[in-house]
């Protein structure tokens, strides 16, 4: 149980990009969507909701921290 809370605090901002990019997926779906069924994602919930949980992945890796980058750029201005 630890290992999973670890985890979670290591890797909250992509979890919460995906699920804020699932919410955006579904929403998109229902408000705009495609009525005739051949849009390949937006054609069921599923499909927008997964396809919105990969970007809001995505986008919320963009903003997380490099431990290892930070450590080289103090190392470097250091010196």
């Amino acid at each position: 149980m630890d290992k999973a809370l670890q985890y979670i605090k290591k890797q909250w901002i992509i979890i919460a990009g995906a699920a804020l990019g699932a919410l955006g997926g579904y929403l998109y779906w229902y408000f705009i969507g495609c009525n005739s069924g051949t849009c390949p994602i937006t054609s069921s919930p599923l499909n927008s909701t997964l396809y919105g949980i990969l970007l809001g992945g995505l986008i919320g890796s963009m903003f997380k921290r490099d431990k290892k980058r930070d450590e080289n750029n103090n190392q470097s201005r250091e010196s």
